[in-house]
Protein backbone atom coordinates (compact mmCIF):
# COMPACT_ATOMS: atom_id res chain seq x y z
CA UNK A 1 0.00 0.00 0.00
CA UNK A 2 1.65 3.50 -1.18
CA UNK A 3 1.39 6.37 1.67
CA UNK A 4 1.47 9.73 0.13
CA UNK A 5 2.07 12.73 2.77
CA UNK A 6 1.61 10.47 5.76
CA UNK A 7 -1.23 9.85 5.03
CA UNK A 8 -2.57 6.76 3.42
CA UNK A 9 -3.97 6.61 -0.73
CA UNK A 10 -6.91 5.37 -1.37
CA UNK A 11 -6.78 2.34 -3.99
CA UNK A 12 -9.48 1.83 -6.57
CA UNK A 13 -9.85 -1.33 -8.37
CA UNK A 14 -12.74 -2.88 -10.38
CA UNK A 15 -13.18 -6.27 -10.69
CA UNK A 16 -15.76 -8.29 -12.31
CA UNK A 17 -17.67 -4.53 -12.75
CA UNK A 18 -17.72 -4.47 -8.76
CA UNK A 19 -15.84 -1.42 -7.54
CA UNK A 20 -13.66 -2.05 -4.36
CA UNK A 21 -11.88 0.30 -2.10
CA UNK A 22 -9.01 -0.43 0.40
CA UNK A 23 -8.14 1.74 3.19
CA UNK A 24 -5.94 0.04 5.07
CA UNK A 25 -6.91 -3.22 6.29
CA UNK A 26 -11.15 -2.31 5.38
CA UNK A 27 -12.26 -3.25 2.28
CA UNK A 28 -15.51 -1.99 1.09
CA UNK A 29 -17.67 -4.16 -1.42
CA UNK A 30 -19.73 -2.26 -3.46
CA UNK A 31 -22.63 -3.09 -6.07
CA UNK A 32 -21.97 -2.63 -9.63
CA UNK A 33 -22.07 0.78 -11.48
CA UNK A 34 -24.79 -0.94 -13.91
CA UNK A 35 -27.04 -2.02 -10.96
CA UNK A 36 -26.96 0.88 -9.43
CA UNK A 37 -28.27 2.94 -12.41
CA UNK A 38 -30.77 0.29 -12.76
CA UNK A 39 -32.40 0.54 -9.20
CA UNK A 40 -32.08 3.73 -9.40
CA UNK A 41 -34.16 3.70 -12.84
CA UNK A 42 -36.57 1.38 -10.90
CA UNK A 43 -37.35 4.02 -8.32
CA UNK A 44 -38.14 6.92 -10.22
CA UNK A 45 -40.11 4.70 -12.37
CA UNK A 46 -42.27 3.50 -9.90
CA UNK A 47 -42.64 6.94 -8.68
CA UNK A 48 -44.04 8.22 -11.65
CA UNK A 49 -46.18 5.41 -11.92
CA UNK A 50 -47.45 6.48 -8.44
CA UNK A 51 -47.89 10.06 -9.72
CA UNK A 52 -49.68 9.30 -12.92
CA UNK A 53 -51.95 6.31 -11.53
CA UNK A 54 -55.39 7.65 -11.82
CA UNK A 55 -58.55 6.04 -10.15
CA UNK A 56 -61.20 4.82 -12.97
CA UNK A 57 -63.75 7.01 -13.77
CA UNK A 58 -66.91 7.01 -11.10
CA UNK A 59 -70.60 5.88 -12.24
CA UNK A 60 -73.34 8.12 -13.05
CA UNK A 61 -75.06 9.34 -9.44
CA UNK A 62 -78.09 7.71 -8.41
CA UNK A 63 -79.86 11.25 -8.54
CA UNK A 64 -78.92 11.28 -11.96
CA UNK A 65 -79.92 7.87 -12.59
CA UNK A 66 -83.82 8.09 -11.01
CA UNK A 67 -83.89 11.97 -13.38
CA UNK A 68 -83.21 9.58 -16.10
CA UNK A 69 -84.97 7.08 -15.65
CA UNK A 70 -88.03 9.21 -14.57
CA UNK A 71 -87.84 10.93 -17.92
CA UNK A 72 -87.96 7.11 -19.89
CA UNK A 73 -84.25 7.41 -21.00
CA UNK A 74 -81.86 4.15 -20.94
CA UNK A 75 -78.56 3.43 -23.39
CA UNK A 76 -76.65 5.53 -20.33
CA UNK A 77 -72.95 5.82 -21.30
CA UNK A 78 -69.79 8.23 -20.35
CA UNK A 79 -68.91 10.44 -23.29
CA UNK A 80 -66.44 12.38 -21.34
CA UNK A 81 -64.28 13.31 -18.22
CA UNK A 82 -62.45 16.48 -18.32
CA UNK A 83 -61.13 19.27 -15.86
CA UNK A 84 -62.93 22.38 -17.00
CA UNK A 85 -60.13 24.78 -19.03
CA UNK A 86 -59.87 29.10 -18.81
CA UNK A 87 -62.05 28.86 -21.95
CA UNK A 88 -64.64 26.56 -21.04
CA UNK A 89 -66.07 28.85 -18.06
CA UNK A 90 -65.37 31.95 -20.64
CA UNK A 91 -67.93 33.82 -20.93
CA UNK A 92 -66.14 35.29 -24.17
CA UNK A 93 -65.98 31.64 -25.50
CA UNK A 94 -69.13 30.29 -24.54
CA UNK A 95 -68.82 26.52 -25.24
CA UNK A 96 -67.63 23.75 -23.69
CA UNK A 97 -64.94 21.69 -26.09
CA UNK A 98 -65.13 17.79 -26.24
CA UNK A 99 -62.33 16.83 -27.96
CA UNK A 100 -62.09 13.42 -29.86
CA UNK A 101 -58.84 12.00 -28.54
CA UNK A 102 -61.34 11.99 -24.80
CA UNK A 103 -64.10 10.36 -25.91
CA UNK A 104 -64.23 7.32 -24.37
CA UNK A 105 -66.93 5.80 -26.31
CA UNK A 106 -68.73 6.31 -29.57
CA UNK A 107 -72.53 8.21 -28.51
CA UNK A 108 -73.87 9.22 -32.09
CA UNK A 109 -75.33 7.56 -34.62
CA UNK A 110 -73.79 7.47 -37.88
CA UNK A 111 -76.73 9.21 -39.13
CA UNK A 112 -75.94 11.55 -36.13
CA UNK A 113 -71.84 12.07 -37.23
CA UNK A 114 -72.88 12.82 -40.88
CA UNK A 115 -75.41 15.29 -39.74
CA UNK A 116 -72.67 16.96 -38.22
CA UNK A 117 -69.59 16.78 -40.79
CA UNK A 118 -71.62 18.22 -43.46
CA UNK A 119 -71.04 21.73 -41.52
CA UNK A 120 -68.36 23.80 -43.05
CA UNK A 121 -67.18 24.87 -39.44
CA UNK A 122 -68.81 28.66 -40.15
CA UNK A 123 -72.03 29.98 -39.56
CA UNK A 124 -73.39 27.12 -41.71
CA UNK A 125 -72.04 24.83 -39.33
CA UNK A 126 -74.31 22.01 -38.37
CA UNK A 127 -76.09 21.63 -34.89
CA UNK A 128 -78.13 19.32 -32.79
CA UNK A 129 -80.26 20.57 -30.40
CA UNK A 130 -80.32 18.24 -27.34
CA UNK A 131 -81.89 18.00 -23.74
CA UNK A 132 -78.93 18.98 -21.45
CA UNK A 133 -79.73 17.65 -17.57
CA UNK A 134 -77.81 19.93 -15.37
CA UNK A 135 -75.84 19.65 -12.32
CA UNK A 136 -78.57 21.20 -10.32
CA UNK A 137 -80.68 18.42 -12.24
CA UNK A 138 -82.43 21.43 -14.07
CA UNK A 139 -83.56 20.55 -17.65
CA UNK A 140 -83.35 23.14 -20.38
CA UNK A 141 -81.73 22.34 -24.14
CA UNK A 142 -78.12 23.16 -25.94
CA UNK A 143 -76.86 22.65 -29.05
CA UNK A 144 -74.01 20.17 -30.12
CA UNK A 145 -71.68 21.01 -33.05
CA UNK A 146 -68.32 19.89 -34.49
CA UNK A 147 -65.44 21.69 -34.53
CA UNK A 148 -62.28 22.13 -36.95
CA UNK A 149 -59.83 23.82 -34.70
CA UNK A 150 -56.68 24.87 -37.10
CA UNK A 151 -53.41 24.75 -36.05
CA UNK A 152 -50.44 27.02 -36.79
CA UNK A 153 -48.37 23.83 -37.80
CA UNK A 154 -49.30 19.83 -38.01
CA UNK A 155 -52.94 19.10 -38.67
CA UNK A 156 -56.54 20.14 -37.32
CA UNK A 157 -57.58 19.55 -34.15
CA UNK A 158 -61.22 18.12 -34.23
CA UNK A 159 -63.91 18.22 -31.53
CA UNK A 160 -67.60 18.65 -30.15
CA UNK A 161 -68.87 21.55 -28.76
CA UNK A 162 -71.68 22.29 -26.54
CA UNK A 163 -72.96 25.98 -27.25
CA UNK A 164 -75.83 28.41 -27.49
CA UNK A 165 -76.97 28.53 -23.75
CA UNK A 166 -73.57 27.01 -22.39
CA UNK A 167 -72.39 30.43 -20.41
CA UNK A 168 -76.04 30.45 -18.44
CA UNK A 169 -74.92 26.26 -18.19
CA UNK A 170 -71.74 27.43 -16.44
CA UNK A 171 -73.13 30.17 -14.56
CA UNK A 172 -76.31 28.54 -13.24
CA UNK A 173 -73.98 25.56 -11.49
CA UNK A 174 -70.66 27.96 -11.00
CA UNK A 175 -68.48 25.90 -13.11
CA UNK A 176 -64.91 26.86 -12.38
CA UNK A 177 -61.89 26.34 -14.25
CA UNK A 178 -59.28 23.10 -13.12
CA UNK A 179 -63.10 21.56 -12.01
CA UNK A 180 -63.65 18.15 -13.10
CA UNK A 181 -66.68 17.24 -14.64
CA UNK A 182 -68.15 14.55 -16.72
CA UNK A 183 -70.58 14.61 -19.85
CA UNK A 184 -73.04 11.57 -19.99
CA UNK A 185 -75.42 10.44 -22.93
CA UNK A 186 -78.36 8.93 -22.81
CA UNK A 187 -81.93 8.30 -25.47
CA UNK A 188 -84.97 9.17 -24.77
CA UNK A 189 -86.79 7.46 -27.82
CA UNK A 190 -83.55 7.29 -29.63
CA UNK A 191 -83.45 10.79 -29.49
CA UNK A 192 -79.60 11.95 -27.87
CA UNK A 193 -79.91 13.47 -25.13
CA UNK A 194 -77.00 14.65 -22.60
CA UNK A 195 -76.44 14.59 -18.40
CA UNK A 196 -73.26 17.02 -16.98
CA UNK A 197 -72.07 16.19 -13.74
CA UNK A 198 -69.97 17.62 -11.80
CA UNK A 199 -67.27 16.13 -9.72
CA UNK A 200 -65.30 16.61 -6.25
CA UNK A 201 -62.13 14.95 -5.47
CA UNK A 202 -61.12 13.67 -2.14
CA UNK A 203 -57.42 13.89 -0.80
CA UNK A 204 -56.35 10.52 -2.14
CA UNK A 205 -57.53 11.89 -5.55
CA UNK A 206 -60.79 9.31 -6.03
CA UNK A 207 -64.07 11.05 -6.65
CA UNK A 208 -66.89 11.51 -4.51
CA UNK A 209 -70.70 12.71 -5.16
CA UNK A 210 -71.25 16.47 -5.39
Amino acid sequence: MDVVDGEMKIEKEYDQGFRVEHEGDDHQCRLPESSKIKKKKQKMATRCDQQYTTPPPPDLPIKFRKRIRALGGSDIALVIQKCLFKTDVSSAHNRLSIPFNQIRQTFLTPQEIEFLNSGDNKKKCSEMEVMLIEPSLRRGTISLRKWEMKKAYGSATSMYVLVGQWNSVAWRNALREDETVQLWSFRINSKLCLALVKRKTKSNGYFIEF
